[in-house]
């Protein structure tokens, strides 16, 4: 399983995004740089279709294979209280091979995508990644070189952590506390669930980009931009 919500930041604020998330994880980014190849089932396999997603690793000095499925996300209630989706996912290595393996069984390519930004990974109450990445569509097929971005001045973000049947609400709590630090830049939610972006953005991130040099850890930093933004008040 896996608890996951998703934004969207306008291009010129990402750097000031990278600022802050560098203040409040601690870590160093890691460059992104993913070929995603979206594969259905045909009606060979059943009736009920699936989809599986094959990811490359193009950063990698010898490309890295991944296949990964997304299955449904918790339902009920319960589940619709929450602010983060839960859903079940399934993933493995797998070989440079896999795309004719998934041929052969009878899938079709459905769409592709290059995913280019960066990563973060860290723990915060639940192990997180926050990814910020530009998607783009390939105009010729496989070709990552000549990728064109699907939404020019926006980029994707994302905040994905692992979690299990016996753990979810806590890390759901993780995730959710995490966001809230974030919230000046932009605004995080259940994917599929469009909220634009948000009129402090700006302002955050001209805090951001001015307070970038000087010390102090993240919650200093986010408390700053909060007075700042007119969000606090001494």
């Amino acid at each position: 399983m896996e608890c996951v919500v998703q934004g969207i930041i306008e291009t010129q604020h990402v750097e000031a995004l990278e600022i802050l998330l560098q203040g409040l994880c601690g870590v160093h980014r890691e460059r992104l740089r993913i070929h995603e190849l979206c594969l259905k089932s045909g009606p060979n396999l059943g009736l009920v279709a699936s989809e599986v997603r094959l990811l490359c690793d193009l950063e990698q000095t010898e490309p890295t294979w991944t296949v990964r499925h997304i299955g449904g996300a918790m339902r009920g209630a319960g589940a619709e209280q929450l602010s983060v989706l839960v859903r079940t996912l399934a993933e493995s290595k797998v070989s440079k091979n896999a795309l004719r393996l998934f041929y052969s069984l009878g899938y079709k390519l459905d769409h592709e995508l290059l995913r280019v930004g960066f990563a973060f990974h860290f723990q915060r109450g639940a192990q997180i990644t926050v990814t910020v990445s530009s998607v783009n569509k390939m105009l010729k097929l496989h070709a990552t070189d000549e990728a064109v971005p699907v939404t020019p001045g926006i980029q994707l973000v994302e905040v994905t952590a692992p979690a299990s049947s016996e753990n979810y609400t806590e890390v759901v709590a993780a995730v959710s506390s995490f966001c809230e630090y974030l919230a000046p830049l932009l605004h995080l939610s259940k994917p599929g669930v469009s909220t634009g972006v948000v009129p402090t953005a700006a302002a955050a991130a001209a805090s951001l980009m001015s307070d970038g040099d000087e010390d102090g850890d993240g919650k200093e930093v986010v408390w700053h931009i909060l007075l700042s933004c007119g969000l606090l008040q001494y």
